[in-house]
């Protein structure tokens, strides 16, 4: 069960910790996930299911499966874009972002993705611009020292992510929940600084 809500959570089907239930949530993620590939929405994992999330994804880890967060000096590596020049590493395996200066990981930080529908993108990208006190017009909610780096995509501290954590998810921006360390980060990072959104 674990290892099926992991790797749903590896692609943004799932939210949340994993457990050994197969609860409400699971079943949700199974049949989105079903009616995305056009398999019989069921909500039962059948070999063609399994199978099809299996070539999408890979073996979750120790940490995956017990909700941890891999250490950064022991896991999580760098994408080789991140190790020249001014960096925001986007790691969505370890959900951190690491501020990277010539190679060197100055800060790291928690953060979470868009939903299933609103998926966050992954590539490399540019800040774009810079809003300390940005308020969303599509979604009236606060942005806090918001860094754009894909259209309305960006780098933002959310109240919501520090208050209810993994359990809900961003319209497709990166959250953050450390409110000093976002702080801090946006004051460091310059307008076309490189943003890499991968997996590692």
């Amino acid at each position: 069960m674990r290892e099926l809500q992991a790797r749903l959570r590896q692609i943004a089907w799932y939210a949340g910790n994993v457990t050994d239930d197969y609860d409400q949530s699971t079943t949700a993620a199974v049949k989105g996930f079903q009616a995305k590939r056009e398999i019989a929405v069921t909500g039962y994992v059948d070999q063609r299911t399994l199978d099809r999330l299996a070539g999408m994804t890979r073996t979750p880890t120790a940490d995956e499966l017990a909700n941890r967060l891999p250490s950064p000096s022991t896991g999580a590596p760098l994408d080789p874009r991140c190790t020249t020049g001014r960096a925001m590493c986007i790691d969505k395996t370890s959900s951190t972002v690491r501020w990277v200066v010539d190679s060197a990981v100055l800060r790291t930080m928690s953060v979470r993705f868009g939903a299933s529908y609103t998926p966050t993108r992954e590539g490399l990208f540019q800040v774009g611009w810079k809003s300390r006190d940005h308020v969303s017009k599509l979604y009236d909610s606060a942005m806090p020292f918001a860094m754009f780096f894909s259209g309305g995509q960006a780098v933002h501290y959310s109240s919501d992510f520090a208050a209810r954590g993994y359990s809900g998810a961003s319209h497709g921006c990166v959250n953050v929940r450390d409110r000093d360390g976002i702080e801090w980060l946006f004051y460091q990072v310059a307008i076309g600084d490189k943003v890499v959104v991968y997996w590692s």
